[in-house]
């Protein structure tokens, strides 16, 4: 399979904006996919945080199976990162981000009380991989259509301060992705839940991928979806693909019936689920 790679010019711009603004600020959102909590998490942006207090907000948690954002929860915090799951799509109050925040910048605020400084609002800098719903989560926190939303990566074009709340400002950021990355799983994970352009990657790749990972993990899902009996599961991947392509009325396109297939999960039409297992098997 073909290694996918993207790095365009505004993601290295992105990059240096981070590291100038990062001084200013008080505490970093990072926002990963509840889908791949794993393959979302940009290493370039874990590098340039460093030991900066960081909230991890796990988004789009209604398509994600619950049992492993749960368990992902669990293992961020096993880690040392504080983290939430948020519906990004749902009412998400300020108020619960703001006492998160505010519980972990505990010590740095009390200091700030005892030197008699002014109490001032939180500022907190949003990070997160393109179409990892961001723009969608900051508009409910302040309450208004404050930063452009779209469904296609890359919408956020430069920066701008919101006014969350009398408690909290938020410093907006483009979506950063990395120059290369380390395995075709996690290229193929970002593809298949739409964090890259579909012009970057090869479907059938990405599609092949899908299959071998539903039949591992959510067999009944893609069973009832497209009603597949245990024959259909003795069948390679790529052998069920074209049976799928046939079973689309696709004939022998491949290609179409490959972006459908990744379509249809992406809309969530196999159910949820989460593409890297907490077991540490997904990438097998």
């Amino acid at each position: 399979m073909a290694t996918i790679q993207w790095f365009p010019g505004h993601m290295a711009k992105a990059i240096r904006q981070l590291e100038e603004n990062l001084h200013v600020v008080d505490i970093v959102f990072e926002l990963v996919d509840a889908r791949i909590p794993q393959s979302s998490r940009n290493p370039e942006i874990e590098r340039i945080i460093k030991e900066k207090p960081h909230l991890v907000i796990l988004t789009k948690s209604d398509l994600a199976d619950p049992e492993q954002t749960t368990n992902w929860i669990k293992q961020f915090k096993t880690q040392g990162l504080p983290a939430i799951a948020v519906d990004s799509k749902a009412n998400i109050t300020t108020k619960t981000v703001t006492r998160i925040s505010q519980s972990i910048l505990a010590d740095k605020l009390n200091n700030e009380q005892q030197k008699g400084l002014k109490e001032r609002p939180i500022r907190a800098i949003t990070v997160g991989i393109p179409n990892v719903g961001k723009s969608t989560l900051l508009n409910r926190l302040v309450n208004k259509r404050a930063a452009q939303v779209g469904d296609r990566p890359g919408v956020t074009k430069g920066q701008q301060w919101l006014r969350s709340s009398s408690k909290l400002q938020l410093l907006d950021t483009p979506g950063i992705l990395w120059p290369k990355f380390d395995d075709e799983v996690t290229g193929q994970a970002l593809a298949l839940t739409g964090a890259i352009k579909d012009q970057r990657f090869a479907s059938d790749d990405v599609a092949l991928y899908a299959l071998k990972f539903f039949r591992k993990y959510y067999p009944k899902a893609l069973q009832e979806r497209y009603k597949l009996t245990s024959d259909d599961f003795d069948l390679s991947d790529v052998d069920l693909l074209l049976k799928l392509t046939k079973q689309f009325g696709m004939k022998d396109d491949y290609e179409r019936a490959s972006d459908r297939l990744i379509l249809d999960i992406r809309k969530g039409k196999l159910g949820r689920y989460t593409l890297n297992q907490t077991d540490g098997e997904a990438d097998d």
